[in-house]
């Protein structure tokens, strides 16, 4: 994961929380020394740890990480993460952007690890999107893979997703596959919302086809039709209550926004020891 992780980044992310400098860190002696430990509040999944080190190698290069939980180990409630030493100015400094990713990214990954469970031994694969937090996109998608699911495009750049827009603005379906098959020589994918899109859509063969809202037992209707000719993918109003029989139906794929749009940051905090 360090092809992700890029110093200007880092340093976006620390210039954000310190700004001209940290005040607060003045009246503490750059000679004071400090031990700390990485503690979760909650179950959760590891993610994050490259970006947790960058910040705080940046800050300052002698400070010492020891790893309890590995990346994308479950940790247990109020277990410790992970232990630190050197300067307290430079753990200090550093504690909240640290832990604002490591926790972000957590979160994804203990999502993603749960609807990764729910599809288990299904054959069907659950793919994010790109509802990702602005700034955050290669990171998110890394720790959905860290949690056990897939990553759909990673853009605009690396794949076609035809969508209603697009299918309007062309004229059909079938002209909108065609003139992407023209210019481009990636992945086309085109969203279809009924039956009759459907249809459309499977005598033009793209690579893949999203089944768009569609109900459970046109989801299965669209698997028979379909004959595993083109693969499916499912999308909207998908859930950890209804995913599993969603699975079941023999798409290929599902996709999830909610696994870097829907998240709540892992509840973490870092305690911090001088050394005598």
């Amino acid at each position: 994961m360090s092809d992700l992780l890029k110093i200007t980044e880092i340093k976006t992310f620390l210039e954000e929380d310190i700004g001209e400098g940290d005040l607060s860190a003045t009246i503490i002696s750059d000679t004071i020394r400090a031990e700390a430990e990485v503690i979760t509040r909650q179950n959760m999944v590891l993610c994050g740890q490259a970006w947790f080190e960058a910040i705080f190698r940046y800050l300052d290069n002698i400070i010492q990480i020891s790893w309890i939980v590995a990346e994308g180990e479950t940790a247990n409630k109020d277990s410790i993460i992970c232990t630190l030493k050197g300067p307290a100015k430079s753990l200090l400094t550093g504690e909240r952007t640290a832990l604002n990713l490591l926790q972000t990214l957590s979160s994804t990954a203990t999502i993603a690890r749960q609807f990764a469970d729910a599809v288990a031994g299904t054959g069907c694969k659950v793919l994010d999107t790109r509802k990702t937090i602005p700034g955050l996109r290669n990171a998110q998608k890394y720790a959905v893979t860290c949690g056990g699911c897939y990553n759909h495009r990673m853009g605009l750049y690396d794949g076609v997703l035809i969508k209603e827009n697009h299918i309007m603005a062309a004229g059909s379906i079938r002209k909108a596959i065609e003139s992407a098959r023209r210019k481009t020589s990636v992945p086309v994918e085109v969203e279809v919302e009924n039956m009759k899109g459907l249809l459309e859509a499977i005598s033009a063969k793209p690579d893949r086809i999203m089944l768009d809202n569609f109900s459970l037992q046109n989801i299965r209707a669209a698997v028979a039709l379909n004959e595993k000719n083109i693969e499916l993918e499912a999308s909207g109003n998908i859930n950890l209550d209804n995913i599993r029989a969603i699975a079941e139906t023999g798409v290929d794929y599902i996709s999830i926004g909610a696994l870097t749009k829907h998240i709540k940051a892992v509840d973490l905090s870092m305690r911090i020891n001088l050394v005598k």
